[in-house]
């Protein structure tokens, strides 16, 4: 009656229950997150030689930074920022576009250490940080 779901099935609903509960702040890093999470799953791809799941994880990738952190970008409260984050994730999703078109681990390699460094970035200036809080 009641058919196996898996780990997949438990680990969507941790996820939507995350999501549920989170801040705002909270919710753009759990986007980071997820496209480091694709860029690392089109790593092992890449080394697999799976050309088709690489595509599908770097698609992964582009989509949550152009629909997800692109999307999230407030130019009416932070014209300058919005604007200089727009270009850097503009130049990130062109980097995953070649990476992918070109198979080049230098490209996913540079894409990755820009998300990282702009999700470290964004943790640090979390607001329970700002408060002094850990």
């Amino acid at each position: 009656m009641y058919a196996y779901q898996g780990p997949q099935a438990y680990a969507r609903i941790s996820l939507e229950s995350r999501v549920a509960g989170a801040t705002p702040h909270q919710l753009i890093a759990m986007l980071f997150e997820g496209a480091c999470g694709a860029i690392a799953h089109a790593r092992i791809a890449f080394a697999q030689g799976n050309v088709a799941r690489r595509g599908e994880m770097i698609s992964k990738a582009i989509n949550i930074v152009d629909n997800g952190l692109r999307a999230a970008l407030d130019h009416q409260k932070g014209p300058t920022i919005a604007a200089d984050l727009e270009r850097l994730y503009d130049y990130i999703s062109r980097l995953l576009m070649q990476a992918n078109l070109h198979s080049s681990l230098d490209k996913l390699a540079q894409a990755e250490m820009l998300l990282r460094d702009l999700a470290e970035v964004w943790q640090a200036i979390a607001p329970h940080k700002q408060a002094g809080q850990p």
